[in-house]
Protein backbone atom coordinates (compact mmCIF):
# COMPACT_ATOMS: atom_id res chain seq x y z
CA UNK A 1 0.00 0.00 0.00
CA UNK A 2 1.29 3.16 -1.00
CA UNK A 3 1.39 6.21 0.67
CA UNK A 4 3.66 9.55 -0.30
CA UNK A 5 2.43 8.92 -3.92
CA UNK A 6 -1.15 8.15 -2.69
CA UNK A 7 -3.51 10.74 -5.03
CA UNK A 8 -5.14 11.89 -1.85
CA UNK A 9 -1.41 12.07 0.01
CA UNK A 10 -1.35 16.05 -0.71
CA UNK A 11 1.65 17.08 1.36
CA UNK A 12 0.31 15.44 4.68
CA UNK A 13 2.95 16.31 7.45
CA UNK A 14 2.50 13.49 9.37
CA UNK A 15 0.35 10.15 9.30
CA UNK A 16 0.42 7.48 12.00
CA UNK A 17 -0.99 4.17 12.37
CA UNK A 18 -1.79 3.18 15.75
CA UNK A 19 -2.26 -0.26 16.66
CA UNK A 20 -3.17 -1.85 20.60
CA UNK A 21 -3.15 -5.69 20.85
CA UNK A 22 -4.53 -5.72 24.20
CA UNK A 23 -8.13 -4.13 23.13
CA UNK A 24 -7.53 -4.48 19.53
CA UNK A 25 -7.28 -0.89 18.60
CA UNK A 26 -6.17 -0.33 15.30
CA UNK A 27 -6.38 3.90 14.02
CA UNK A 28 -4.76 5.90 11.76
CA UNK A 29 -4.04 9.53 12.11
CA UNK A 30 -3.53 11.94 9.83
CA UNK A 31 -1.95 15.49 10.57
CA UNK A 32 -2.66 17.55 7.44
CA UNK A 33 -1.27 21.19 8.14
CA UNK A 34 -0.32 22.58 11.11
CA UNK A 35 0.78 26.28 9.80
CA UNK A 36 -2.62 27.93 11.22
CA UNK A 37 -2.81 25.73 14.73
CA UNK A 38 -2.86 22.35 16.09
CA UNK A 39 -4.77 20.11 14.07
CA UNK A 40 -8.19 19.30 14.92
CA UNK A 41 -10.41 16.60 13.62
CA UNK A 42 -13.02 13.82 14.47
CA UNK A 43 -12.30 10.20 14.97
CA UNK A 44 -14.14 8.07 12.48
CA UNK A 45 -15.11 4.59 13.67
CA UNK A 46 -16.06 2.50 10.73
CA UNK A 47 -16.06 -1.04 9.30
CA UNK A 48 -13.70 -0.33 6.41
CA UNK A 49 -13.80 -3.26 3.81
CA UNK A 50 -9.66 -2.51 3.86
CA UNK A 51 -6.94 -0.59 4.80
CA UNK A 52 -6.38 0.87 2.35
CA UNK A 53 -9.97 2.52 2.09
CA UNK A 54 -8.89 3.64 5.65
CA UNK A 55 -5.98 5.28 4.65
CA UNK A 56 -7.48 7.17 1.40
CA UNK A 57 -10.89 8.05 4.07
CA UNK A 58 -8.80 9.39 6.37
CA UNK A 59 -6.33 11.30 3.65
CA UNK A 60 -9.51 12.59 2.46
CA UNK A 61 -11.10 14.02 5.13
CA UNK A 62 -7.91 15.60 7.29
CA UNK A 63 -7.47 17.77 4.29
CA UNK A 64 -10.65 18.71 4.07
CA UNK A 65 -10.12 19.64 7.69
CA UNK A 66 -7.65 22.14 7.25
CA UNK A 67 -9.97 24.35 4.41
CA UNK A 68 -12.68 23.64 7.27
CA UNK A 69 -10.63 25.69 9.90
CA UNK A 70 -9.00 27.98 7.12
CA UNK A 71 -12.65 29.19 6.22
CA UNK A 72 -13.92 29.17 9.22
CA UNK A 73 -11.54 31.53 10.62
CA UNK A 74 -10.02 29.44 12.90
CA UNK A 75 -6.69 29.61 13.93
CA UNK A 76 -6.56 25.46 13.82
CA UNK A 77 -5.01 23.02 11.54
CA UNK A 78 -6.65 19.85 9.64
CA UNK A 79 -5.99 16.53 10.89
CA UNK A 80 -8.60 13.40 11.37
CA UNK A 81 -8.82 9.73 12.92
CA UNK A 82 -10.02 6.44 11.46
CA UNK A 83 -10.62 3.58 14.21
CA UNK A 84 -10.88 0.50 12.20
CA UNK A 85 -13.67 -1.83 13.66
CA UNK A 86 -14.69 -5.57 12.40
CA UNK A 87 -18.86 -5.70 12.37
CA UNK A 88 -18.65 -8.55 14.56
CA UNK A 89 -16.61 -6.76 16.86
CA UNK A 90 -17.39 -3.13 17.73
CA UNK A 91 -15.81 -0.54 19.51
CA UNK A 92 -14.92 -0.60 23.28
CA UNK A 93 -14.20 1.18 26.47
CA UNK A 94 -10.44 -0.40 26.20
CA UNK A 95 -10.58 0.46 22.44
CA UNK A 96 -10.82 4.60 23.08
CA UNK A 97 -8.44 4.87 26.17
CA UNK A 98 -5.95 2.85 23.75
CA UNK A 99 -6.97 5.94 21.04
CA UNK A 100 -6.29 8.46 23.62
CA UNK A 101 -2.69 7.10 24.68
CA UNK A 102 -2.06 7.51 20.63
CA UNK A 103 -3.33 10.69 20.61
CA UNK A 104 -1.51 11.70 23.79
CA UNK A 105 1.89 10.46 21.86
CA UNK A 106 1.53 13.08 19.74
CA UNK A 107 2.16 15.55 22.01
CA UNK A 108 -0.63 18.03 21.15
CA UNK A 109 -0.52 17.99 17.00
CA UNK A 110 -3.92 16.40 16.93
CA UNK A 111 -6.67 17.24 18.72
CA UNK A 112 -9.47 14.39 18.60
CA UNK A 113 -13.20 14.71 18.68
CA UNK A 114 -16.70 12.72 17.68
CA UNK A 115 -17.35 11.91 14.00
CA UNK A 116 -19.11 9.46 12.38
CA UNK A 117 -19.42 6.46 15.09
CA UNK A 118 -18.19 8.13 18.17
CA UNK A 119 -20.08 9.61 21.20
CA UNK A 120 -19.84 11.87 23.71
CA UNK A 121 -19.01 8.74 26.07
CA UNK A 122 -16.49 7.64 23.56
CA UNK A 123 -14.69 11.15 23.94
CA UNK A 124 -14.67 10.98 27.60
CA UNK A 125 -12.87 7.14 27.54
CA UNK A 126 -10.11 9.36 25.48
CA UNK A 127 -10.13 12.36 27.68
CA UNK A 128 -8.87 9.58 30.07
CA UNK A 129 -5.65 9.20 28.71
CA UNK A 130 -5.09 11.99 27.05
CA UNK A 131 -5.97 16.22 27.64
CA UNK A 132 -5.93 16.59 23.65
CA UNK A 133 -9.72 15.98 23.15
CA UNK A 134 -13.11 17.95 22.85
CA UNK A 135 -16.46 17.21 22.48
CA UNK A 136 -16.59 15.93 26.18
CA UNK A 137 -19.38 15.63 28.71
CA UNK A 138 -19.14 19.27 30.63
CA UNK A 139 -17.45 20.58 27.94
CA UNK A 140 -17.91 21.40 24.11
CA UNK A 141 -20.20 18.64 24.25
CA UNK A 142 -22.01 16.61 20.98
CA UNK A 143 -21.22 19.14 17.96
CA UNK A 144 -23.91 17.95 15.82
CA UNK A 145 -26.47 20.57 16.42
CA UNK A 146 -24.03 23.22 15.35
CA UNK A 147 -23.36 21.35 12.48
CA UNK A 148 -27.20 20.72 11.87
CA UNK A 149 -27.33 24.38 11.98
CA UNK A 150 -25.09 25.97 9.87
CA UNK A 151 -25.85 23.41 6.90
CA UNK A 152 -29.81 24.49 7.66
CA UNK A 153 -28.61 28.25 7.56
CA UNK A 154 -26.64 27.26 4.50
CA UNK A 155 -29.66 25.48 2.30
CA UNK A 156 -31.84 28.39 2.95
CA UNK A 157 -29.00 30.73 1.36
CA UNK A 158 -27.93 28.97 -1.54
CA UNK A 159 -32.09 28.26 -2.08
CA UNK A 160 -32.20 32.11 -1.97
CA UNK A 161 -29.19 32.40 -4.55
CA UNK A 162 -30.29 30.17 -6.77
CA UNK A 163 -34.04 29.90 -6.69
CA UNK A 164 -35.15 33.14 -5.09
CA UNK A 165 -36.61 31.59 -2.74
CA UNK A 166 -37.26 30.93 0.99
CA UNK A 167 -37.58 27.64 2.99
CA UNK A 168 -41.19 27.46 2.61
CA UNK A 169 -42.49 24.38 0.51
CA UNK A 170 -39.26 24.00 -0.41
CA UNK A 171 -38.63 20.20 -1.64
CA UNK A 172 -35.31 18.98 0.26
CA UNK A 173 -34.16 15.13 0.34
CA UNK A 174 -32.22 14.24 3.58
CA UNK A 175 -30.41 11.24 2.96
CA UNK A 176 -28.52 9.78 6.41
CA UNK A 177 -30.71 10.36 9.30
CA UNK A 178 -27.81 9.94 11.74
CA UNK A 179 -27.48 13.10 14.68
CA UNK A 180 -26.91 15.61 11.95
CA UNK A 181 -29.05 14.27 9.22
CA UNK A 182 -32.22 13.70 11.75
CA UNK A 183 -31.63 17.25 13.33
CA UNK A 184 -31.24 19.07 10.02
CA UNK A 185 -34.76 17.23 9.01
CA UNK A 186 -36.14 18.54 12.01
CA UNK A 187 -34.92 22.11 10.96
CA UNK A 188 -36.08 21.64 8.29
CA UNK A 189 -39.85 20.35 8.77
CA UNK A 190 -39.73 23.27 11.64
CA UNK A 191 -39.06 26.09 8.63
CA UNK A 192 -42.27 24.61 6.67
CA UNK A 193 -40.14 22.74 4.07
CA UNK A 194 -40.75 19.52 2.41
CA UNK A 195 -38.68 16.63 3.23
CA UNK A 196 -38.06 13.45 1.80
CA UNK A 197 -35.53 11.25 4.16
CA UNK A 198 -33.68 8.27 3.18
CA UNK A 199 -31.31 6.25 5.49
CA UNK A 200 -30.35 2.54 5.33
CA UNK A 201 -31.80 1.89 8.75
CA UNK A 202 -35.85 1.75 8.70
CA UNK A 203 -35.85 3.03 12.09
CA UNK A 204 -34.35 6.00 11.46
CA UNK A 205 -36.70 6.66 8.74
CA UNK A 206 -39.75 5.85 11.03
CA UNK A 207 -38.30 8.55 13.67
CA UNK A 208 -38.22 11.02 10.82
CA UNK A 209 -41.63 10.17 9.17
CA UNK A 210 -43.02 10.12 12.68
CA UNK A 211 -41.23 14.02 13.30
CA UNK A 212 -43.37 15.44 9.94
CA UNK A 213 -40.84 13.97 6.93
CA UNK A 214 -43.35 13.92 3.67
CA UNK A 215 -41.91 10.72 2.66
CA UNK A 216 -39.46 8.39 2.52
CA UNK A 217 -37.23 7.31 -0.38
CA UNK A 218 -34.88 4.32 -0.59
CA UNK A 219 -30.84 5.41 0.18
CA UNK A 220 -30.01 4.36 -3.55
CA UNK A 221 -32.72 6.73 -5.42
CA UNK A 222 -32.29 9.73 -2.84
CA UNK A 223 -30.35 11.63 -5.55
CA UNK A 224 -32.56 10.81 -8.18
CA UNK A 225 -35.58 12.09 -6.28
CA UNK A 226 -36.50 15.86 -8.01
CA UNK A 227 -36.21 17.95 -5.06
CA UNK A 228 -35.43 22.38 -5.31
CA UNK A 229 -31.76 20.33 -2.54
CA UNK A 230 -30.15 17.19 -2.66
CA UNK A 231 -28.70 17.35 1.27
CA UNK A 232 -26.38 14.38 1.30
CA UNK A 233 -25.69 13.73 5.19
CA UNK A 234 -24.14 10.34 5.08
CA UNK A 235 -20.42 9.27 4.14
CA UNK A 236 -18.47 10.67 1.21
CA UNK A 237 -18.30 10.03 -2.25
CA UNK A 238 -21.93 10.22 -3.06
CA UNK A 239 -21.43 13.00 -6.08
CA UNK A 240 -19.38 11.28 -9.13
CA UNK A 241 -19.34 10.58 -12.22
CA UNK A 242 -22.45 7.87 -12.12
CA UNK A 243 -24.70 9.83 -9.47
CA UNK A 244 -24.14 13.24 -11.07
CA UNK A 245 -25.76 13.05 -14.57
CA UNK A 246 -28.54 11.42 -12.23
CA UNK A 247 -29.05 14.60 -10.60
CA UNK A 248 -32.96 15.55 -10.00
CA UNK A 249 -32.17 18.78 -7.72
CA UNK A 250 -30.68 22.33 -8.66
CA UNK A 251 -28.98 22.73 -5.21
CA UNK A 252 -26.65 20.10 -3.26
CA UNK A 253 -25.90 20.97 0.11
CA UNK A 254 -25.33 18.66 2.83
CA UNK A 255 -23.54 17.65 5.99
CA UNK A 256 -21.62 14.67 4.58
CA UNK A 257 -17.56 15.16 4.05
CA UNK A 258 -16.21 14.45 0.97
CA UNK A 259 -19.06 14.79 -0.99
CA UNK A 260 -16.92 15.17 -4.40
CA UNK A 261 -15.49 11.75 -5.34
CA UNK A 262 -12.79 13.52 -7.43
CA UNK A 263 -11.87 17.09 -7.98
CA UNK A 264 -12.95 16.70 -11.06
CA UNK A 265 -17.03 16.30 -10.27
CA UNK A 266 -16.77 19.91 -8.63
CA UNK A 267 -16.49 20.64 -12.73
CA UNK A 268 -19.22 17.68 -13.74
CA UNK A 269 -21.98 19.52 -11.40
CA UNK A 270 -21.07 23.06 -13.06
CA UNK A 271 -21.29 21.85 -16.37
CA UNK A 272 -24.75 20.59 -15.19
CA UNK A 273 -25.59 23.95 -13.68
CA UNK A 274 -26.23 22.59 -10.43
CA UNK A 275 -24.92 24.21 -7.46
CA UNK A 276 -22.93 22.94 -4.79
CA UNK A 277 -22.23 24.04 -1.63
CA UNK A 278 -18.97 23.18 -0.55
CA UNK A 279 -19.07 20.36 2.14
CA UNK A 280 -16.12 21.69 4.39
CA UNK A 281 -17.54 25.31 4.45
CA UNK A 282 -21.50 24.34 4.99
CA UNK A 283 -20.50 21.65 8.06
CA UNK A 284 -17.76 23.56 10.07
CA UNK A 285 -20.77 24.46 12.67
CA UNK A 286 -19.30 21.26 14.48
CA UNK A 287 -16.01 22.40 14.35
CA UNK A 288 -16.44 25.53 15.49
CA UNK A 289 -18.49 24.30 18.02
CA UNK A 290 -15.30 21.51 19.53
CA UNK A 291 -13.02 23.98 18.77
CA UNK A 292 -13.89 26.85 21.45
CA UNK A 293 -11.74 25.28 24.31
CA UNK A 294 -8.56 25.40 22.07
CA UNK A 295 -9.34 28.12 19.78
CA UNK A 296 -10.30 30.66 22.65
CA UNK A 297 -13.49 30.84 21.45
CA UNK A 298 -16.31 32.31 23.63
CA UNK A 299 -19.92 31.11 23.02
CA UNK A 300 -21.02 33.80 21.83
CA UNK A 301 -18.19 34.00 19.30
CA UNK A 302 -18.64 30.67 18.93
CA UNK A 303 -22.02 31.23 17.77
CA UNK A 304 -21.36 34.19 15.79
CA UNK A 305 -18.96 32.46 13.80
CA UNK A 306 -21.81 29.92 12.99
CA UNK A 307 -24.57 32.41 12.28
CA UNK A 308 -22.22 33.34 9.18
CA UNK A 309 -21.14 30.37 7.48
CA UNK A 310 -24.32 31.50 5.04
CA UNK A 311 -22.48 34.57 4.29
CA UNK A 312 -19.19 33.24 3.49
CA UNK A 313 -20.91 30.62 1.32
CA UNK A 314 -22.77 33.75 -0.46
CA UNK A 315 -19.80 35.28 -0.70
CA UNK A 316 -18.31 31.86 -2.38
CA UNK A 317 -21.01 31.39 -4.26
CA UNK A 318 -20.77 35.00 -6.45
CA UNK A 319 -17.09 34.41 -6.42
CA UNK A 320 -17.61 31.52 -8.14
CA UNK A 321 -19.94 32.57 -10.50
CA UNK A 322 -18.15 35.88 -11.87
CA UNK A 323 -15.17 33.54 -12.32
CA UNK A 324 -16.76 31.05 -13.99
CA UNK A 325 -15.14 28.21 -11.86
CA UNK A 326 -16.88 25.75 -9.47
CA UNK A 327 -17.56 26.77 -6.15
CA UNK A 328 -15.22 23.80 -4.75
CA UNK A 329 -12.32 25.38 -6.66
CA UNK A 330 -12.99 29.20 -5.58
CA UNK A 331 -13.46 28.09 -1.98
CA UNK A 332 -10.27 25.98 -2.19
CA UNK A 333 -8.26 28.59 -3.44
CA UNK A 334 -9.60 30.78 -0.95
CA UNK A 335 -8.72 28.23 2.06
CA UNK A 336 -5.26 27.46 0.84
CA UNK A 337 -4.55 31.27 0.21
CA UNK A 338 -5.33 31.77 3.70
CA UNK A 339 -2.73 29.13 4.86
CA UNK A 340 -0.23 29.83 2.67
CA UNK A 341 -0.33 33.36 4.30
CA UNK A 342 -0.12 31.42 7.45
CA UNK A 343 3.06 29.45 6.28
CA UNK A 344 4.98 33.01 5.11
CA UNK A 345 4.78 34.50 8.29
CA UNK A 346 7.62 34.15 10.67
CA UNK A 347 7.73 31.56 13.47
Amino acid sequence: MELFTHPDFDDHEQVVFAHDAASGMRAIIAVHDTMLGPALGGCRIWSYASEAEAVTDVLRLSRGMSFKAALAGLKLGGGKSVMMVAPDRPKTPAMMRAMGRAVERLAGRYIVAEDVGATVADMDEIARETRHVSGVSGGAGDPSPWTARGVFLSIGAAARYRLGRGLEGLRVTVTGLGHVGASLAAHLIDAGAEVSVADIRPEAVEAALARGAARAVAPDDAHRTPADVFAPCALGAVLNATTIPELAAPIVCGAANNQLATPADGARLLARGILYAPDYLVNAGGLISVARPFAGLADAEAKARLESIPDTLLEILAEAEAEGVSPDTAAGRIAGGRISAATAMPA
